[in-house]
C-alpha cells in the first residue's frame, strides 16, 4: 500500500471507529426549556391557586369543579412529563423522550389552551400571563423535542447498520456459502447418483442386447 493510502481505513471496523455515532444528539435548548420550566412551574401553580381561591365564591359549580381537576391534573402531569423529558433527553432514550412530547401536545397543550381561552372561568390578568408563559414552553418543547427524537432515531439506525456491517466483517460472505454447500452436499450427491444410475442401467442392458 502507497503512503498516500496511509490514512484510509479499511475494513467495516475500521469504518466503524471513523463514522461518529456516538455524537451527542441531546437537545441543548431543549434541556435549557426543561430548566427554566422546572422553576416556572411552581409559580403558575401558587398564582392558579391563589386566583381560584379569589374568585371561587363567583364561580358557578360546574366550574368550579373544573378548575379543582384541571389544576390537580397539571400538577401530576407536569410532574411526570418533566421527569420524562430529563431522562430522555439527557440519557438519550427514545421511550422517555418520545412520553414526554406526547405528554406535552395532547395532554397539557389542550389544558392550558382551555384555560387561556375559555372566558367562562373569569380569567384575572396574572392568570392570563402564566398561561400565556406556559403555553410558550409548551410549544417550545414540543418542537424542539420532535427534533431530538429525529436525530435520536436516525443515530438509532445508524449504529443498527454499522452492527450489521461489523457481524459481516466478522463472517465474511465466502465462509457462509462454504458453510451452507457443505450443508447440502449429502442431499445433492444423492440427487447426482439417482440421476446418473438409471443412465449407467441402460447402457448395460444396451450392451447386453
Amino acid at each position: 500500500i502507497g503512503s498516500g493510502d496511509a490514512g484510509v481505513p479499511h475494513g467495516p471496523r475500521a469504518w466503524h471507529n471513523c463514522i461518529p455515532y456516538n455524537e451527542i444528539v441531546s437537545s441543548l435548548p431543549l434541556q435549557m426549556s426543561l430548566y427554566f420550566n422546572l422553576y416556572f412551574f411552581p409559580f403558575w401553580w401558587v398564582s392558579s391557586v391563589v386566583m381560584l381561591q379569589l374568585k371561587y365564591p363567583v364561580l358557578p359549580d360546574y366550574y368550579k369543579f373544573i378548575l379543582v381537576t384541571i389544576i390537580i391534573l397539571v400538577s401530576l402531569i407536569e410532574s411526570i412529563r418533566l421527569y420524562l423529558g430529563y431522562v430522555g433527553n439527557l440519557q438519550e432514550k427514545v421511550p422517555e423522550l418520545a412520553g414526554f412530547w406526547l405528554l406535552s401536545l395532547l395532554l397539557q397543550f389542550p389544558i392550558v389552551l382551555f384555560l387561556l381561552f375559555n372566558e367562562g372561568l373569569k380569567i384575572q390578568p396574572l392568570e392570563r400571563a402564566v398561561h400565556i408563559v406556559f403555553v410558550l414552553f409548551l410549544t417550545f418543547q414540543v418542537a424542539a423535542a420532535f427534533l431530538a427524537l429525529k436525530r435520536m432515531v436516525n443515530q438509532l439506525a445508524t449504529r443498527f447498520h454499522l452492527h450489521e456491517f461489523d457481524w459481516l466483517g466478522d463472517h465474511p460472505p465466502s465462509d457462509y456459502l462454504a458453510s451452507a454447500r457443505a450443508a447440502q452436499a449429502p442431499w445433492v450427491a444423492g440427487a447426482h447418483f439417482e440421476e446418473v444410475r438409471p443412465t449407467s442401467i441402460g447402457w448395460g442392458s444396451a450392451v447386453n442386447a
